[in-house]
């Protein structure tokens, strides 16, 4: 059915909006086109009772209280030009270099000061009753010291097969470093307890290396038989204590042809509900909210905070425009950017 819009309120004299996707199964997806932002993923459960199962607010101002604002979790939102951490907040392309925002210790992170997350952008609906919304932007040459124009496009689509579907487009007319994703946080207990009895499955044993300063060397390790090895399905709990810390991991893939793949899967201990990700992208970084504050919650007092929540953030490499031979990490002048992700829900 054809998404339901709603006033969000104001930012800068702006006006911001905030749609709601439904499907004939009774799920429901809210996204505001501040930061083109997933704010709540329902779920019925067994009773038919809508179960909220992402981090998020009802409210635009929930994205600006000071705790939010310290934190900056970058709750369901849409993160580039290039998200995650460049080293040294710096990269070298065509003979010149580039300076960017050191906005995350000595690196460059999630696009900079003003990334995408914080840009509000243009809506445009499908003409037929499809439960889709595209939001655009135009990304203007050195906006974050970025070089390039750069037209963006992210499309999200809910089925009646429970998935919903993310679609990035983009194009540039200089070449740049272009890696997109969607930085939502999963419980799929509804919140009644942590993350840390899920059961997680990542189809590799291969993630990247990451420095002191959490940026990806381009080593890669093989994790096979090691604790954060995923392959054969782990309680997250159960890593975290092998480990002594939450995951942070970017979990690589062989995918040269960019088919659109079964990359991970998430569940409840008792699989009352489970997540499969599909994916073209090379990377993925599943993360548990190690550094998730324990002061935010929803208006309504659903609690988030450290192992409240995971992401499934699928990307190119971390730090990939430093990194030789990193997979599609630049888009160059006139090259179509495209790229899919695809959370798909079972209950």
């Amino acid at each position: 059915m054809k998404p339901e819009k709603k006033d969000f309120g104001n930012l800068e004299g702006e006006k911001v909006d905030l749609y709601t996707l439904m499907n004939s199964k009774g799920m429901v997806v809210k996204i505001t086109n501040y930061g083109a932002t997933i704010t709540s993923i329902q779920i019925p459960d067994s009773n038919g009772e809508l179960k909220e199962i992402t981090c998020g607010f009802d409210t635009l101002e929930g994205y600006f209280t000071d705790d939010y604002k310290t934190n900056s979790p970058y709750f369901g939102s849409t993160v580039g030009r290039y998200c995650s951490q460049i080293k040294d907040a710096k990269f070298s392309l065509n003979g010149k270099t580039y300076h960017l925002a050191d906005n995350c210790g000595p690196n460059n992170l999630h696009g900079g000061v003003v990334g995408f997350d914080k840009r509000i952008w243009n809506i445009s609906l499908a003409d037929d009753e499809q439960s889709t919304i595209k939001m655009s932007l135009l990304s203007k040459d050195l906006e974050e010291g970025f070089p390039g124009n750069v037209q963006v496009e992210v499309s999200f689509t809910l089925t009646d097969d429970n998935e919903l579907k993310i679609d990035y487009n983009a194009t540039t007319d200089a070449d740049t470093p272009l890696s997109i994703t969607n930085h939502t946080y999963f419980n799929l207990t509804g919140f009644t307890e942590s993350v840390e009895n899920h059961i997680a499955k990542v189809h590799t044993n291969k993630r990247l290396e990451l420095d002191d300063t959490g940026a990806a060397t381009g080593k890669i390790i093989n994790v096979e038989k090691q604790p954060d090895d995923l392959t054969e399905g782990k309680r997250i709990g159960d890593v975290h204590d092998a480990i002594n810390d939450g995951f942070e991991h970017f979990y690589i893939f062989d995918n040269q042809k960019e088919d659109l793949n079964q990359v991970a899967s998430i569940s409840t201990a008792k699989e009352e509900l489970s997540l499969d990700v599909f994916s073209t992208e090379p990377c993925m970084l599943f993360y548990t909210g190690k550094y998730t504050s324990d002061d935010l919650k929803r208006e309504n007092g659903i609690q988030y905070g450290k192992y409240r929540g995971f992401c499934c953030e699928t990307h190119r490499y971390p730090n990939g425009p430093n990194i030789e031979g990193s997979p599609k990490s630049i888009t160059k002048a006139g090259e179509h950017f495209k790229s899919t992700t695809v959370f798909k829900f079972s209950f």
